[in-house]
């Protein structure tokens, strides 16, 4: 197993935030009133947080320092009023952001999840699974931090720091003036310091992206890892992963700290700059003991949300990594969706149409070429025409193009050039939901979900529900269903753990009987099934197959020998057709295939 090449994530390049804020708000479009709500309670805490240095000025100047004791009881009543709004209004904050940011969260994952379900299975070819999982998972997590702690708080504090230095300039002009000559140093820092946490963001986004590949595959894997003894091999890879990922968050945590302790700095020192030069105008008679203090508390105040800016940094700048990889996804091209033709599609022919006539073949391969890299063709000039109730077997050496040509066929891929037509129409000018519900597919690997047997054999698809035990029974998988304890409702575990391959296979074979499909597509159904499934197998294959035009690919010879044709597909080209004994009979490559699965000759 290697990581890297087409696992290893791509790290952006430089983001514009304001731009991918701005199509950010589209989510956050349809709770505007929530989001209302939430905005119209910031200046309300603020002004709360504002209010209490300047009461605890008055209760200083106007009683304490004056031996004035009657009114200081209302004051502390009005502060402890104050107080238990901000508690009030920074709830109401909380809450209404937490809800927003859960339903804006739960909105994207719905959306990409929508998007994955029909990109092209190309994509799916260069991009490792972790990597979509961390895109549909933890990205989107970010987002609802950065949602609830990061853009609208934010504006809070932007709006009780403009207050602060109102109110402190409008109190004393000259003492404020000395606290804020570390300003420019301050900015300068937040700065200096937002760039570099920002790629240090995507570098970790990257590696856990790898991390999360690394493991899909492993656990996917685990019984040949186990099988050949790696598990030591594959401890070390995950080792070197993992303290990958590790090294990549060294940077943010040195930033993040690096921050906070410079913001701790220039607080102090701020403070000691006020009791230094306000002590003397104290003194002096120029300043009064009370605004001393205030001016003390609101700096206090006004270097929290400084002090706070660095986990706003963190949160904001793994926000903007996980939009760049979750945007960047959402742009990603689909492949065909259901009710869609190809945009390439070519103009059909107004004259005769060959499903005019009653000999008319189903399916045709026109001089069907694909690569899936360039330069590499794995068809090229591949023509075949297909008769409805036809039996046609495909057969040739691995990678020779044998599955691609199913995969032309339901537009999984689309062709590069030439045509695939079904009743003389292409498939690419057809919608392909349309064309997908015509064809059924049995893979080499049956591919089976968790829940019940019903389920996986009909997918949830109301019409097929209907079909599922006839389908069973057309394929002899009723028999082995009904001994079961809970029969179609039995759970199947992860990957159908708790089924033989022959068992996992039949009920594969009727789910394509109870989708009712026209063409039937089999790969390699046969090639995983041991001796003893086999028989079971093939009575099934026989019900599958009963009035429809069948696509067989098999590399076992002998399961196929009764097609009505056999097609010879070596290097992306046909090669031979006919019958077994038309074969045989010409001693080509089938014959020679023959002869090596027979231990009479070799494949060349």
């Amino acid at each position: 197993m290697h990581h890297g090449g087409i696992y290893e994530e791509e790290i952006a390049g430089k983001a514009y935030d304001t731009r991918l804020l701005a199509r950010f708000a589209r989510y956050v479009a349809p709770y505007r009133t929530a989001v209302t709500a939430a905005l119209i309670t910031i200046p309300l805490v603020a002004a709360s947080r504002l209010a209490q240095p300047w009461i605890i000025k008055l209760a200083i100047d106007g009683h304490i320092t004056t031996g004035r004791l009657a009114g200081l009881g209302g004051i502390a009543l009005a502060f402890l009023g104050v107080l238990l709004s901000e508690s009030l209004l920074s709830f109401l904050q909380v809450y209404l952001l937490q809800s927003v940011g859960q339903r804006v969260m739960s909105d994207m994952r719905d959306e990409l999840y929508r998007h994955v379900m029909h990109l092209p299975v190309s994509w799916f070819d260069r991009v490792p699974t972790g990597s979509a999982v961390v895109r549909l998972t933890s990205d989107v997590e970010v987002l609802g931090e950065m949602f609830a702690s990061g853009i609208i708080t934010i504006v809070g504090d932007v709006m009780l720091l403009v207050g602060i230095i109102s109110v402190m300039l409008w109190m004393n002009l000259k003492l404020s003036l000395v606290t804020f000559s570390i300003l420019p140093l301050l900015l300068y820092v937040a700065w200096a310091f937002r760039r570099r946490m920002r790629q240090s963001f995507r570098e970790v986004r990257a590696r856990l992206g790898r991390l999360n590949a690394f493991l899909a595959e492993c656990i996917g894997g685990i019984s040949i890892i186990q099988a050949f003894n790696r598990e030591r091999d594959e401890e070390r890879r995950f080792s070197d992963l993992n303290a990958s990922y590790r090294d990549a968050n060294m940077p943010v945590i040195f930033w993040d700290a690096s921050l906070y302790a410079i913001v701790e700095a220039l607080s102090s020192i701020a403070v000691a700059l006020i009791i230094w030069y306000g002590g003397g105008e104290i003194l002096r008679g120029a300043l009064t003991f009370g605004v001393l203090v205030a001016f003390i508390q609101y700096i206090e105040k006004f270097f929290t949300p400084v002090r706070d800016l660095s986990a706003k940094y963190s949160v904001m700048q793994g926000a903007m990594a996980a939009l760049e990889r979750i945007f960047a996804l959402l742009d990603t091209p689909a492949g065909a969706t259901e009710g869609e033709t190809s945009p390439h599609q070519p103009p059909l022919d107004k004259g005769e149409h060959p499903q005019d006539r009653e000999d008319s073949p189903l399916i045709e391969f026109c001089n069907v070429s694909f690569a899936y890299r360039e330069g590499d063709n794995a068809l090229e000039g591949f023509s075949l025409v297909v008769r409805r109730g036809e039996r046609i077997a495909l057969v040739g050496e691995s990678g020779g193009g044998k599955t691609t040509i199913t995969r032309l066929l339901t537009r999984l891929y689309e062709i590069d050039s030439g045509s695939i037509l079904i009743d003389g129409v292409d498939v690419r000018a057809m919608r392909v939901n349309d064309l997908r519900r015509r064809i059924g597919i049995v893979l080499q690997d049956p591919c089976l979900f968790t829940g019940s047997i019903e389920f996986n054999i009909c997918l949830g698809d109301a019409e097929a529900r209907a079909r599922v035990r006839a389908a069973a029974a057309a394929v002899g998988a009723d028999r082995f269903i009904e001994r079961l304890a809970k029969g179609y409702g039995e759970e199947v575990r992860e990957r159908g753990n708790n089924l033989s391959v022959g068992e996992k296979q039949l009920i594969s074979f009727a789910r394509a009987v109870a989708f009712d499909p026209e063409v039937l597509v089999l790969d390699e159904a046969t090639a995983n099934v041991d001796s003893a499934s086999e028989q079971m197998i093939q009575e099934g294959i026989k019900g599958l197959m009963r009035g429809r035009t069948s696509l067989v690919i098999a590399h076992r010879l002998s399961t196929i020998q009764d097609a009505d044709r056999i097609v010879v597909v070596h290097r992306g080209r046909k090669s031979e057709e006919g019958t077994h004994q038309e074969l045989m009979d010409i001693q080509g490559l089938y014959y020679r295939l023959h002869q090596l699965q027979f231990n009479q000759g070799g494949w060349q």
